[in-house]
């Protein structure tokens, strides 16, 4: 197995995943799926979705295997927690 590296500082990989999700993956993926999971590919703007982490990624690194993931939790913060605070985005 591969050694994926990553090729952009945090910074810019969650930048440039914020901007793609907000220019046109959140009108794709929004309704309806509140708390999955969107990876998405930096480089291509492609995106995967699934219930957890691991299957969105690794669809997405079946298509790109050298995909530079950003991954969110639809609806949410933050894609995890921990402790009892909810990470929903307030309305």
């Amino acid at each position: 197995m591969a050694i994926r590296q990553r090729r952009y500082p945090k910074e810019e990989i969650a930048q440039r995943g914020q901007a793609l999700y907000e220019a046109g993956i959140r009108q794709q993926v929004e309704a309806g799926n509140e708390g999955k999971i969107v990876a998405i590919d930096i480089e291509t703007g492609d995106f995967e979705m699934d219930e957890t982490i691991v299957p969105a990624t690794n669809r997405l690194f079946e298509r790109h295997p050298d995909a530079q993931p950003w991954v969110l939790r639809i609806g949410h913060r933050a894609v995890d927690h921990f402790g009892a605070r909810s990470l929903r985005k307030n309305p």
